[in-house]
Parts: structure tokens; C-alpha cells; sequence
């Protein structure tokens, strides 16, 4: 059973780490970006080594004592926050954020978990090199919690999940043992693949505290466009289409509906949209090529073939970088909409390619049965990943429909299941998706992942109650 991090506790910390390391919990660290679930904690830890994480989790596991790693806060499932149970220590890797290396000829950095996204892209930058993880919270999200996760992102269809760009880390297990794995060889058959084994396990297993990083190299030449199609499946055709023309160049390719840009002229004006009749689907394409102006004429042979095929009928071509800011706006600006207007309950889901067109098609007629509810569906189609959110009627307040969470959260995800897709794409399963994977979730793996979790945290002190019950 865990014990409370107390005054008790404190003293035992004050006697074995620095004391400019300990802190006390502020309210930044207790709250999570959509203002759902309110956090427990009153000891702060915030180490400036790995021998200073080691010290603090072989404490805790000697006390029993529960331990929450923080990185930049930026989740969005409840896993770097608990609720409830015993005060636990909050961990956060903050002040380990420094670019221990990079190999420019390797096209590998190594960097703290602590350090911030966009600062490992600017590093990699600095370097002619590209780090292809991009995310809307890159200015505050942290490595460690990225590798966390497994994040996704808008690159994943070229580059893959967060998982796809490591080679190697370094992690502090429960016990305080501190696993050398920094390698930045790209083949090492020797054994159970760890990394991988820790990578998206979100803080329950062990504490992420560096990583060597797979870069590659920047594209010469990158074009961008915002193409309306008919249909999801128009743009599942062009995809493919696109693929064929210039193969893994497709950077990004992001499905946006009708009530994306509806839902940007209500909460946020400003944000410029190129189209006077808004269509009802578009798809938001960018294309990055090893030549010098190569990718402008290469999106302008896949518009126009699309055209004559029938799977695109308008669109705008990015002619300057300002152009392309702004239609990547669009995008990047419609989760800051969707939080302003309130959503019933918001779904991180994914699906194979062939079912999204029937997904898309019949989801609201399920939904319609539960009440009259508007729908934004948007997310990053060429990876088959949605973002599948419910929302009031205009002019309602979610508030009033909070005892229907459950309800709309079932309805799309036991239809998702049913086509073989997932509940949690990119996001993780933090708290909030526990009772997900208990019900979804195949008995087998879910008695090996409790194996697993019971090797390798005996007493439960990390992250408890995230991913797996307590």
C-alpha cells in the first residue's frame, strides 16, 4: 500500500538530495490543458541529474511512496495529474533540459528528456538537419513526456510516431537503477527491445531522462495546399494519388471538415480563411522535396490531375511562406476553437485507411440517436488517425449535457472498436481512458501488461492509477 509524501517523508529527502532540488508544489503542476481533472501533490522534486532522479525513486520505493513524472504538462489524458490516493511526489524534469550532442553526419541528437520540442528542432536546425516531431504544443512539450506517450503529430505519415525517431535511452528505474541504453546504433540485436518496452508506457514503469534522437535531412523545397474534396474518400483517392507522384515526400496530409472552419468563425475570428463558401471537406496537404524548386510544381501536377479525376474541385496553393502560415493556421487553431466552444466529449481515435470513409459516413447517425449534437471530425487522415469530437447545440453549454459523457464516449468508441480501430491513437491512455482499456482491451495483453508493470514496479509507486488500475 502507498504511503503519503508528508512532512515525514520531506525530511528523508532533505537528507539524501540537494536542497535546492525540493520544492513545493505550485498550482502549475496540479492542472492539465482542458481544465478537467485537478491534481494532489505537495513535495516538488526537480533534479539537475540522473543520480539525483535514481536517489529520489530509490527513496520512494524504499517509503513506498507514489511518484508522478512531469514533463511539460502538455497531456491530454490525465496522466502527468492524480486526483486522488496518497500524496505523491511530483517529479518533474524541468531543469534537465540541456542538448547533450549532435551528430550531424549520423543524423543523431542526444538530449535531456527535460528539453523542450521546439528547441530540439531549433538544435537540429542549427545543424542543416530536420527532428520531424511536430506538434501544436512544441513550444512547452518536453521530450521525455513525447517519448512518453509515443506522440504523433502532422509528420507522422512521412517520419512516424515519436517511437519511429529513437534509437536509444537512458531511464531511472523504480528501484533507482539507471538503465545505460544512449545508443545511437541503428541495428543492435541483442536482446528484448526495452526502448520500446518504455517508450509510450507513460511514467509507469521507469523515468525517461535522456534519448538519442533520429534526425533527417531538412527538404530542399516544401509546397503546401488546401484542397477541397467531395468526400473523405475523394481524399483517401487523393492521397494516393499524391503518393504516387512524389512517394514519401507527403509530409503532411490532414482531413478538415466544414465545422472546423464554422467552428473558427465563431471562437476565433481573426484566423483567416481562403475560401468564401466554405466546403464541406478539405484536405491539407504539404509536400517536402530533396530539390530546389521541385515541390511547387509537384503539388500543382498532383492538383491538376486530381482535377481531372474528380477527386479535388478547388483548392489554394501556398505561394509564400506568410501563405503558408496561414493555411497551416487553419489547422493548428482548430483544438484552440474546439476548447473555446466547449466539446460533450472529444475522441482521439484511429482506423484502417479503408474504413474511414464508413466511419465518417455512419457515425452521426449513432450519435443522432443519443440527442441532437454538432460533430467536428478533422485529424491526420493519411495515418488514419481522427480527432472525433461531440459538441452541444449552438448556443448550449456543455455543462448541460455532462451526464451524457459516458454515453457519446461509448457510442463512438464501441463503433470504432467494431471496425478494428483504436480508442487511443496518439494521445495515450493516461486516467482518463483507463476503464477504455479495461473494456476494449484483449485479456491477454492487458495480464501481460500487468506482469510487466508488477516486474518492473513491485510496489506501485509509478505514476499510479495511470494506464493500469491501482
Amino acid at each position: 500500500m502507498l504511503q503519503p509524501a508528508n512532512d515525514a517523508f520531506l525530511q528523508v529527502l532533505k537528507e539524501h538530495l540537494p536542497e535546492n532540488v525540493i520544492g513545493s508544489v505550485t498550482d502549475a503542476y496540479l492542472e492539465e490543458p482542458r481544465g478537467k481533472w485537478s491534481g494532489i501533490g505537495q513535495i516538488l522534486v526537480r533534479p539537475e541529474t540522473v543520480e539525483q532522479v535514481s536517489d529520489l525513486l530509490r527513496l520512494c520505493n524504499d517509503h513506498r511512496v507514489g511518484v508522478i513524472p512531469y514533463a511539460g504538462g502538455t497531456g491530454l489524458v490525465s496522466g502527468q495529474i492524480m486526483e486522488s490516493g496518497p500524496v505523491p511526489v511530483i517529479l518533474s524534469l524541468e531543469r534537465m533540459n540541456k542538448i547533450r550532442a549532435v551528430y550531424p553526419h549520423e543524423n543523431v541528437l542526444v538530449a535531456d528528456a527535460g528539453a523542450i520540442l521546439a528547441e530540439i528542432q531549433a538544435a537540429a536546425e542549427a545543424e542543416d538537419r530536420l527532428f520531424p516531431l511536430s506538434l501544436a504544443s512544441e513550444g512547452s512539450a518536453r521530450i521525455g513526456g513525447n517519448l512518453a506517450t509515443n506522440a504523433g503529430g502532422v509528420n507522422v505519415l512521412r517520419y512516424g510516431n515519436t517511437r519511429d525517431l529513437c534509437l536509444g535511452l537512458e531511464v531511472v528505474l523504480p528501484n533507482g537503477a539507471i538503465w545505460n541504453g544512449l545508443t545511437r546504433l541503428r541495428k543492435d540485436n541483442t536482446g528484448y527491445d526495452l526502448r520500446n518496452l518504455m517508450i509510450g508506457s507513460e511514467g509507469t514503469l521507469g523515468v525517461i531522462t535522456a534519448a538519442a534522437l533520429k534526425l533527417a535531412p531538412r527538404p530542399r523545397d516544401v509546397a503546401t495546399a488546401l484542397l477541397c474534396v467531395p468526400s473523405p474518400d475523394a481524399a483517401l483517392g487523393l492521397l494516393s494519388l499524391a503518393r504516387s507522384h512524389v512517394a514519401e515526400a507527403v509530409s503532411a496530409f490532414e482531413l478538415i471538415g466544414e465545422s472546423g472552419l464554422v467552428f473558427l468563425e465563431e471562437a476565433l475570428p481573426h484566423i483567416r480563411q481562403p475560401f468564401a463558401q466554405k466546403p464541406q471537406w478539405m484536405v491539407l496537404i504539404e509536400l517536402g522535396v530533396s530539390r530546389a524548386n521541385a515541390a511547387a510544381q509537384a503539388i500543382e501536377d498532383v492538383f491538376q490531375e486530381a482535377l481531372d479525376r474528380g477527386l479535388v474541385y478547388d483548392g489554394v496553393i501556398a505561394q509564400s511562406a506568410g501563405q503558408r502560415n496561414d493555411l497551416w493556421a487553419i489547422r493548428e487553431n482548430i483544438p484552440q476553437a474546439n476548447r473555446i466552444i466547449g466539446s460533450i466529449s472529444s475522441h482521439d481515435i484511429s482506423l484502417p485507411l479503408s474504413a474511414i470513409s464508413e466511419f465518417i459516413a455512419i457515425a452521426p447517425t449513432y450519435i443522432a440517436k443519443l440527442g441532437d449534437f454538432r460533430i467536428n471530425c478533422f485529424g491526420h487522415l493519411g495515418d488514419g488517425n481522427l480527432h472525433y469530437n461531440v459538441f452541444p447545440p449552438k448556443g448550449e453549454s456543455k455543462s448541460a449535457y455532462r451526464h451524457m459523457i459516458n454515453d457519446v464516449q461509448n457510442c463512438v468508441h464501441d463503433l470504432v472498436v467494431s471496425m478494428q480501430g483504436s480508442f487511443s491513437a496518439e494521445h495515450g491512455v493516461g486516467r482518463l481512458k483507463v476503464a477504455d482499456l479495461e473494456r476494449y482491451g484483449d485479456p491477454t495483453k492487458l495480464a501481460m501488461m500487468r506482469a510487466i508493470k508488477a516486474s518492473f514496479d513491485p510496489n506501485g509507486i509509478m505514476n499510479p492509477g495511470a494506464v493500469l488500475r491501482v
